[in-house]
């Protein structure tokens, strides 16, 4: 052990991240196409929308993501989605993302790109579909 957290567990702490960081995105689709969870009653956006296009992406996205399944390709789409909605909706506000309110979308866009780049880890559809494809 060489630190406060074994080795080990780095790869159930992927899974954890993705669990973690999939449930909490698909809420904010779900606020756009069901206006739940809200804090004060509204409107859905409308589904023939950027804001809609953004809501179907996060919801369906990210329960793929919950579930670990299609992981790469679908956190790859969902980091690119978080780049543009980034630089079209928070960057025109400033330079920092603390000041432009872009925290969220850039943390979101980089937590989907290492995923893309790593994988599910072994708590995922794609873990059991790989061990399934292993058998003889």
């Amino acid at each position: 052990m060489t630190g406060p957290i074994p080795a080990g567990w780095a790869p159930y702490l992927q899974s954890v991240l993705r669990i973690v960081a999939a449930f909490s995105f698909t809420t904010h689709g779900t606020q756009k196409l069901f206006a739940i969870p809200v804090a004060a009653p509204r409107e859905p956006v409308e589904l023939v929308s950027l804001a809609g296009l953004a809501g179907v992406l996060e919801v369906f996205g990210g329960l793929l993501l919950l579930v670990g399944l299609f992981t790469r390709p679908v956190a790859f789409l969902l980091s690119g989605q978080m780049a543009v909605a980034y630089f079209l909706s928070h960057a025109p506000a400033g330079f920092w993302p603390i000041l432009n309110r872009g925290e969220l979308a850039m943390l979101y866009c980089f937590i989907w790109l290492y995923l893309a780049a790593a994988g599910s880890g072994p708590w995922s559809l794609d873990a059991l579909r790989r061990r399934a494809g292993a058998r003889p």
